[in-house]
């Protein structure tokens, strides 16, 4: 009997010693969890922004045309645009109010703008005080972010940013006694038991807002008892600690809502953007409700997986409002009538893979990945979305057309503005991963025989309208063999123009020049148009036997289309970090690369590829009227089809092949020459016409001949000629020969080996 007393009184100390332990417990976890809530502060990617919409007096844009860029840039038409993100239109005037924005020159506010239009595009913009504006400079479009390995991604809001609806509809449909309970409701675990019980299945689940928030701050997802326990110890811990409004707060900023490839979406603020490419407060109450259903699935409610199922589980939540007083039935019925509404997946919210990719190269150069993957940067780069959406459709719609009977075919293209060297746009294939506009290093073939003219027209004293002979050729290489190039035909020419060469593309002709002006020349001025290493001088480089990437290709060419004067294509304008404050300006670095007069006379010269050589097709699937330069490339076996060409305002590269290195089939006017007509044909872009430099000319020149002529003659080519080697006139529209290239072909007798 004895025994009984010593029994109890052990019990006893066991019960005291499992409630200081469970008291001692929750302390430790009351401190940990209300600790890191005090520090926590949300890891906050880079957003890199694209260029600003700019609209002024003169851009040849009609209402429909900014209208639909409006909408790419997530504005709602209504029928007066008095809210930031609306717009309204009539026949040939648009209103329209801007978003505020931070930018790299400060606060830009929320503006009205009038814009009137008549055939030729905009007349006037005006402000909402009928004054006339020089220019309306839209907030630009969020593009994407720099987010860590891990995934995760966010756009943190502020609490006047968070409208109280959703609020109020996440209490009513995720924890209807948010405002009563300490952190776990008790009330609600035996309402969600009860109805389970009843249906025999999980129909509903009983954690709070409170206990999901630290599910997803501090625990794995695990279904344990200890974690369970863990879980209902934090949040009561964390109750005690912070005011509701504060955990809703980070509620809204923290939850899980979708996954965007490798990149997981967190928080409703970039949820608004991912799903509906629209700012959180722009968001009406379809919308809204359907972001509040994503909490409970957002894989089994993907809207664009899973459309009907993200309806109807939007309709639910609508209901539930309405059932407990936050719309009324008139907002309700409305409501449900409407469509999800999804935004594109490359619009606003959208993921621009390619592009981001040079971004991160060239902001990599100056920050650290901590700073851009953290600490809440904007970034504000020089994509246009308009280009890229055309560059995108040019490449899904060419390959398409092309892929009949070939192995798969892939692409890339690069779009630059010759002024600035910005790159507007960027495809590095079909699908997102290996860049091939930056990583694919491609034998480039014919694409790079203007380097080698150039070479010629700057060291020789020839011009455009020299003879050259485009006949059999041997070069007598280091190791004693004997390269013998022949024309893509097989058959020579006999003595042709310069122009005519490059036009036709002819490879006798071009080695020929190539060997006179020296290989190790033309491969210097390679590396001074564009490249950071000088490639090696075999005479096989002479006819394009040199691997680049497409974003090299660019540069030389861009390099070309502004005149000769070198700028590093550039992605990023500008730095601004969390508080707007500049950290980087990413300003021009021009130099000279090649002899303006040389250049000039050089790019008449790609004209007539497009007009008379090798270009001509892709010329005629232009508007008319729209004068442009450019060049073919097609490597060994055609493995590689190139295609680099040039308007006023805009360059474009363009290649096709596959992954795999493979024979295509195509030539480059056949595969990548398509492409970039078709981006060209739908850019607003002006007719190449370039400023001729002082001591040239341009002469109409008889293209077979090379003697001067008059503008209506048949042959007649318009060139940029040196005013000291202007040719004599022909007698008659190319009818007599006159042997005007003799002084460059006695510069090759007895010296082609």
């Amino acid at each position: 009997m004895k025994r009984f007393p010593k029994l109890g009184r052990l019990f006893g100390f066991t019960i005291l010693g499992a409630m200081l332990g469970a008291v001692l417990f929750g302390l430790y976890l009351g401190w940990q969890v209300t600790r890191e809530f005090a520090e926590r502060g949300w890891d906050t990617p880079a957003r890199v922004y694209a260029a600003p919409l700019e609209l002024y007096p003169g851009r040849q844009l009609q209402p429909a045309n900014v209208a639909a860029a409006l909408e790419h840039l997530g504005y709602t038409r209504i029928a007066n645009a008095d809210s930031p993100g609306s717009y309204s239109v009539t026949r040939q005037m648009l209103d329209l109010t801007s978003r505020a924005f931070m930018g790299p020159n400060g606060l830009r506010p929320a503006s009205f703008f009038r814009i009137e239009f008549d055939a030729s595009g905009i007349r006037t913009i005006s402000d909402e005080s009928n004054t006339p504006l020089a220019i309306a400079v839209l907030d630009p479009m969020l593009i994407g972010s720099i987010f860590p390995d891990h995934g995760e991604d966010r756009i943190v809001l502020s609490p006047d940013e968070v409208p109280t609806l959703l609020i109020e509809g996440l209490k009513a449909v995720e924890d209807r006694r948010f405002d009563n309970h300490f952190g776990v409701d008790i009330r609600g675990i035996a309402r969600a038991a009860w109805v389970n019980i009843r249906s025999g299945s999980l129909e509903q689940g009983a954690s709070t807002l409170t206990q999901q928030l630290i599910r997803s701050y501090y625990l794995d997802t695990e279904r344990t008892w200890s974690r369970k326990i863990r879980e209902a110890f934090m949040s009561v811990a964390l109750e005690l600690q912070k005011d509701k409004d504060e955990i809703a707060h980070a509620y809204v900023n923290e939850v899980y809502l979708g996954q965007d490839g490798a990149r997981a979406i967190h928080g409703f603020g970039l949820a608004a953007r991912y799903y509906f490419g629209r700012p959180l407060g722009e968001l009406q109450v379809h919308q809204l409700a359907m972001l509040i259903g994503q909490v409970r699935g957002p894989s089994f409610y993907d809207p664009r997986r899973n459309p009907q199922r993200a309806k109807n589980r939007r309709d639910l939540i609508l209901s539930q409002m309405a059932a407990f007083g936050l719309i009324d039935s008139q907002t309700h019925d409305a409501a449900v009538q409407m469509a999800l509404d999804l935004a594109p997946t490359n619009t606003n919210g959208g993921y621009y893979a390619g592009f981001l990719d040079l971004v991160r190269r060239q902001l990599r150069e100056d920050y650290e990945a901590d700073s851009l993957e953290s600490k809440g940067l904007r970034v504000f780069t020089t994509i246009d979305p308009q280009i890229q959406a055309v560059a995108e459709a040019a490449v899904h719609d060419q390959l398409e057309a092309l892929q009949a009977a070939r192995p798969r075919l892939d692409a890339a293209v690069i779009v630059t503005t010759p002024q600035n060297a910005e790159v507007k746009a960027l495809v590095g294939g079909r699908q997102p991963g290996f860049n091939r506009a930056l990583d694919a290093h491609r034998q480039v073939g014919s694409l790079i025989k203007p380097a080698v003219y150039l070479a010629a027209l700057e060291s020789l004293d020839i011009s455009l309208a020299s003879l050259i002979e485009d006949g059999p050729i041997d070069v007598k290489l280091e190791d004693g063999s004997v390269w013998s190039p022949s024309n893509f035909e097989g058959v020579g020419n006999g003595e042709v123009t310069i122009a005519r060469a490059l036009a036709e593309s002819l490879n006798m002709a071009t080695v020929r020049l190539g060997m006179l002006a020296g290989v190790g020349h033309v491969a210097e001025l390679i590396a001074r148009l564009g490249l950071d290493a000088t490639p090696s001088a075999f005479p096989s480089l002479l006819l394009g036997a040199i691997d680049l990437t497409p974003f090299e290709v660019a540069g030389i060419y861009n390099t070309l289309a502004s005149g000769g004067f070198r700028e590093p294509l550039r992605a990023v304008r500008a730095v601004v970090d969390a508080d707007g404050q500049i950290l980087q300006h990413y300003r021009i670095e021009i130099e000279q690369a090649a002899q303006p007069d040389a250049v000039y006379a050089l790019n008449r010269a790609l004209v007539q590829v497009m007009q008379r050589g090798t270009g001509r097709t892709a010329q005629r699937r232009l508007p008319a009227g729209l004068t442009t330069a450019g060049k073919t490339g097609t490597s060994d076996d055609l493995r590689d089809s190139w295609f680099a060409g040039f308007s006023n305002d805009h360059l474009v590269v363009a290649w096709v092949g596959n992954d795999a290195n493979e024979s295509i089939g195509l030539t480059g006017s056949a595969g990548a020459a398509r492409i970039w007509s078709d981006i060209l044909a739908d850019l607003e872009t002006r007719a190449f016409a370039p400023p001729t430099p002082s001591g040239v000319a341009d002469i109409w020149i008889d293209y077979n001949t090379g003697l001067a002529t008059d503008s209506d003659c048949a042959n007649a080519a318009l060139l940029g000629i040196s005013t000291r080697d202007i040719p004599p006139p022909a007698r008659r529209c190319g009818s007599e020969r006159v042997r005007f290239g003799s002084r460059i072909r006695r510069l090759f007798d007895g010296s082609s080996k």
